[in-house]
Order: structure tokens, then sequence, then C-alpha cells
């Protein structure tokens, strides 16, 4: 088990506050460039998603492709208490548009928003020397580089080793393509946080401290979600970045995170002057999560409208453990 080994981080939970959420969302509102960005993602969002959205699976779509399980299927029948087939046909589709997009949503994103803060979508051939690379920004005298996966658990043990032999395989001549003296590697997570991670991603920096020669290590990573080596003149640093950590990597002023959250929110979602009636939710602290009751008297902003911030909660509550009012 992973957490048997000597060093592993034990990260604490990731707790947002609405009220700082909110002053974000003041400030955002209020830097004119920041908006600009906005704007500007959600049109190639509205415009991607879109698109998507007309090629998945239509209602004539024919049985075979949507790979069901029959197990499953009858298990959901008698919790539904359905009696004919043409009763679950209706769930069916939905878990099928939802499973596509689980494979695509992802690279949408990184489409959009990378490019936005001046970083390069790498699109590279399966078992080449570029391969584990997905992000890449040059600058003067630095490399960043970014492979992304989509959520905290989607790493084994076999895809973090590779990970690492592709990092000291090909780092030397990433650099030198590059004409730097120093790589900063991300491995990073576009949801999540750190204490959701089944922890394979910390291997990836193990496996890197295990097979380097020790003169060539600097910094260790037990206890900590990075490292930092040496190699032919090459100092490089590792690091894994998680969540809103991850995205707001990606600017150099740290607001990545909420404008990509307000652009998408603006591409998918339609405001209302109609106020939200009380919802009796299934699921037990949805209501909690949703609530504005912690927003201030007098709030207001132009970048989102007020029936769309449960949404901006909504959308923030997968990058943090706990979501709270205050």
């Amino acid at each position: 088990m992973a957490r048997g080994h000597t060093g592993l981080p034990r990260p604490e939970a990731l707790v947002l506050f609405k009220t700082a959420i909110l002053q974000s969302l003041r400030d955002l509102d209020a830097d004119r460039d920041a908006v600009q960005r906005v704007l500007a993602m959600e049109t190639d969002f509205r415009k991607r998603i879109t698109s998507h959205v007309e090629s998945l699976p239509l209602e004539d779509a024919l049985f075979a492709r949507f790979n069901t399980n029959p197990f499953v299927l009858l298990f959901h029948t008698l919790k539904k208490c359905y009696q004919h087939v043409g009763q679950i046909e209706n769930d069916i589709l939905p878990a099928k548009i939802f499973s596509s997009m689980e494979t695509s949503a992802g690279r949408m994103v990184e489409a959009v928003v990378l490019p936005i803060y001046g970083w390069q979508c790498v699109a590279s051939e399966m078992h080449s020397s570029e391969s584990v690379i997905d992000g890449r920004k040059l600058g003067s005298k630095i490399l960043q580089i970014a492979t992304l996966k989509s959520g905290p658990r989607c790493l084994n043990d076999e895809m973090s080793e590779n990970i690492a032999d592709a990092i000291l395989a090909n780092v030397v001549n990433w650099a030198k393509a590059a004409r730097v003296k120093k790589v900063d590697f991300t491995y990073g997570v576009l949801y999540g946080t750190k204490k959701q991670s089944n922890k394979k991603d910390w291997h990836i920096l193990r496996k890197i401290a295990e097979k380097l020669p020790q003169h060539e290590l600097k910094i260790h990573p037990s206890d900590r979600w990075s490292c930092a080596f040496e190699k032919s003149g090459i100092a490089v640093d590792v690091t894994v970045r998680v969540g809103m950590e991850l995205w707001n990597h990606f600017s150099d002023r740290d607001t990545a995170f909420l404008e990509m959250a307000c652009a998408l929110i603006r591409a998918c979602v339609i405001p209302t002057e109609a106020t939200a009636s009380p919802t009796n939710y299934t699921i037990a602290d949805l209501g909690e999560i949703l609530s504005l009751n912690s927003v201030p008297d007098g709030f207001n902003v132009s970048i989102l409208q007020r029936s769309q911030w449960e949404w901006l909660f909504f959308f923030a509550r997968h990058f943090c453990d706990q979501l709270v009012g205050q």
C-alpha cells in the first residue's frame, strides 16, 4: 500500500471559504484584463462544448455502441422498480453522454485555458520523447512543462514509474532543444486535492529519487510534493500540483482558477431573474454547498449573475475537501 512508504506526505484538508471566493470574485470583476480573459475563454468554451455535445449519441443511436453492463442494468431496474425496458432507456442515454464527456472534457479545457496564459498545448505521438508532455511554456531562462491528468486517482504504479522514466530519459534533450539550463516539470491534476489523491502522483517523485545517482539529487521528496535534481548541467524541479494549485500555476497572478470557473459557468449556465425555490436535495450536503446565506447583502458583480453564484460554489467544491460559509 502507498501509505506504507517512508516520506509519503500527509496533506491536510483543503478548506475553501465562500466569503473568500466572493472577495476574489469582486477583485476579478474590477480587473479589466481578467474580465477580458474570462470573456475570451467563455466564447471558446461555448463553441467547443456546443460542437462536442452535437457529436454525442442521439436517441436513435445503435444499442451496440453503448457497451452497457447487463448486470448493472438489471440491478438498476430493481432499484427503480422498472417493469419495461423502455423505462431504463431514459437512463442509458444520459449515462453514455456523461461517459463520452469524461474522455474529452479535460483536453477541451486544456485547449482553451493554457493558451490564454501563454502556454502551448502539446499534441505529441505516443512513445515519442514528448509523449509525456501536454503543456509547455518557454521563458528566457526556463522551460516549463506539464503532464496533465483529469482526476486525483487516475494513476497506477506502472504509470507513475513510466512518467518518472520519461522525465529522466528526456529532460536534458528538452532543455537543450529549448536552449535553457533549467526545467520546471509539473505533474498536474485538473481537479481535486492532494488529500483526495491516491498518492501515486507522489510516487513519480519517489521513483525519480530512487533511480537517480545520489550526487545528482538536490532535494529529496520525503514529506514534500516536489523534488529537484541536476543532470548534465540541467537543473530540474519536479512538482505535483493538484486542482486550484495547478490552474493558478498557469497564471503569473494566481487568478487562473477563478477566471476559468467564471468562463465555464458563463458558457454553460444561462442566467435567470427567477429566484431558485427551496429544494430538498437527495445528496445530504448539497443544500449547504449551494447555500447563498453567506453572501453579504448588496453583493453584486457583473461577471456572474446571482442565479449563477450557486454554480460557482458547486464548481469550487470539486477543488477542495470542505467548503464553508464563513
